[in-house]
């Protein structure tokens, strides 16, 4: 084996017990020592890393990019539940990747929002591009144009999202904010296509 690939296996390595501790205990509850205590020297991680915010971006960044290639591959942009319902199986398929997930979409690490809006770019593309063939097959209000549409489509789910880092959720343990997004996600992506008023 050459350097290259003993110094791949070591990247891979330290990513592997990133993903186990971030995915376990979240990034406030990861240590640099907790992931060396995979057997990992903390010379070697730090040869290889910056240290834990590179760590868990490079994490958040398999995941946004695993779950957008499982979602097209199981042809999850062909309707919003069924695009709901393999991202659920995914993360049962995935347990490690859950608690990354959400921690990036909900209550990103302090100084990380930027990174992981450039690393979600993506799977946001993937959103985009289902809630346009949604908007496609409704009929619209008169005045309202497919672009209007999609922007507010993009802004409530923002705003949805933001709320689970509101002072409401200030406390709550990440598996509990976790179940209560998504128990909640598909009836406010329901009235927010097709409206709480009859006409």
């Amino acid at each position: 084996m050459n350097q290259k690939e003993r110094s791949r296996l070591s990247r891979e390595k330290i990513i592997a017990a990133s993903l186990q501790e971030f995915g376990t205990n979240g990034f406030r509850g990861t240590t640099i020592n907790a992931i060396c205590g995979h057997g990992i020297a903390k010379g070697l991680l730090y040869h290889n890393f910056s240290g834990k915010e590179e760590l868990f971006l490079l994490c958040a960044e398999r995941c946004f990019s695993n779950l957008t290639a499982y979602l097209r591959a199981e042809k999850g942009e062909e309707s919003l539940s069924r695009a709901l319902r393999l991202r659920e199986q995914f993360f049962r398929e995935n347990p490690l990747y859950a608690r990354v997930f959400f921690e990036a979409i909900l209550q990103p690490p302090p100084g990380l929002r930027q990174d992981i809006k450039e690393i979600r770019k993506e799977f946001d593309q993937f959103n985009r591009a289902l809630y346009t063939r949604i908007i496609s097959g409704l009929e619209l209000r008169e005045g309202v144009t497919s672009d209007t549409a999609l922007a507010y489509c993009e802004l409530i789910q923002d705003m949805f999202n933001c709320y689970f880092n509101s002072p409401a959720y200030a406390g709550w343990d990440m598996r509990d904010l976790m179940e209560a997004h998504e128990s909640r996600l598909e009836t406010m992506l329901d009235f927010m296509l097709y409206g709480i008023a009859k006409e």
